[in-house]
């Protein structure tokens, strides 16, 4: 009878060490919050300041837009020929001012919408109420116009430009509307 080898590999003895699993001590868990909370708060603080900007110039672009439709249907309501009609308060009264630049020759411009040089009886300051003021102290905006005629004189181009003149903390530039309109004879 033949013998019966043993064929397997030889057993390698092992020794394994168990050890027990140890969770986060208490220390480690409150270092890890204090990191996270720091985190979250420098998010939260940016997300303050970026909501706060883009509300505040929301809210100036949505002024300037309203403030420019107001003057430019001011000015439509009024006569081709008006040249007498004070458009810089609010009612327009009935004198003491320029209108729509009266009867004017083909090809020319009253008034003016340059940014840094307003022109007498084409410009109004309005408050952070919405209020017409009589100077540029304490205005939000300001709100200039101009009258074109065509060559012929038979249509007149009306240009409302109104500029916050505040602009954003970040460096932004102030928000700006800028409305044309024309009126034939």
């Amino acid at each position: 009878m033949k013998s019966k080898r043993n064929t397997s590999p030889p057993r390698a003895s092992c020794a394994i060490s168990f050890v027990p699993d140890r969770g986060a001590t208490l220390i480690e868990t409150v270092v890890a919050m204090l990191i996270l909370m720091i985190g979250v708060m420098a998010t939260l603080g940016l997300l303050t300041v970026a909501t706060t900007q883009n509300w505040n110039q929301g809210d100036r672009a949505t002024r300037t837009t309203e403030y420019s439709q107001d003057k430019m249907e001011q000015l439509m309501a009024l006569n081709f020929t008006d040249g007498v009609s004070n458009t810089a308060v609010y009612p327009t009264e009935a004198s003491g001012g320029s209108g729509l630049g009266g009867t004017m020759a083909g090809s020319s411009t009253v008034g003016g919408v340059v940014d840094g040089t307003p022109v007498t009886q084409y410009v109004d300051y309005i408050d952070s109420s919405g209020n017409l003021q009589t100077s540029s102290t304490n205005a939000l905006y300001i709100r200039q116009w101009s009258i074109s005629t065509n060559a012929t004189g038979t249509l007149k181009t009306i240009t409302v430009v109104t500029r916050a003149l505040i602009s954003s903390v970040n460096g932004g530039g102030a928000p700006s509307t800028t409305l044309v309109s024309m009126k034939s004879q």
